[in-house]
């Protein structure tokens, strides 16, 4: 964070919220001519503070609106095991976020479905197939309370 001004975090805090502002755009709001801020954005990206630009979709017009949260156990927690199921569960499209923990489960994923019957087929003819898994843990989100990609700065 120290490479970053009051004017960068805001560029960064405005194409959080909105990744299709333009420069000139941007420039407006903070009184500043687009080249310079044009600039700056360039620049962020080159360092790696903007990773991309995403579109968020409507998973249910998406007709994906089940999230389930899966817990997942492993058997045996030798680095060539992690390894091979964190490149393995690359590969499953439904997965949509993974995370390595640290505490009573090893991975968290969020995985988007049709239906509960989706989900059963996916656990079942996917997620089972990688090897090493001991237990799963499935919770369904019943309602959708705070959903963002804006990371607090």
């Amino acid at each position: 964070m120290e490479n970053l001004d009051q004017t960068d975090i805001t560029i960064l805090r405005i194409l959080q919220k909105d990744s299709k502002k333009t420069a000139k755009e941007i420039a407006k709001i903070l009184n500043l001519t687009p080249s310079p801020v044009y600039e700056r954005i360039r620049r962020l990206e080159s360092q790696g503070f903007i990773k991309k630009y995403v579109a968020i979709l409507d998973k249910k017009l998406l007709e994906r609106p089940v999230t389930t949260i899966c817990q997942v156990s492993m058997r045996y927690h030798s680095e060539a095991f992690i390894e091979k199921f964190e490149e393995q569960i690359q590969n499953l499209d439904e997965v949509q976020e993974c995370y390595h923990m640290a505490g009573q489960v090893d991975f968290i994923l969020k995985i988007n479905t049709k239906g509960l019957e989706d989900y059963h087929n996916f656990v079942k003819y996917k997620l089972s197939k990688i090897e090493n898994i001991g237990v799963l843990n499935s919770t369904f989100v019943l309602k959708d309370i705070k959903h963002s990609s804006e990371f607090y700065i």
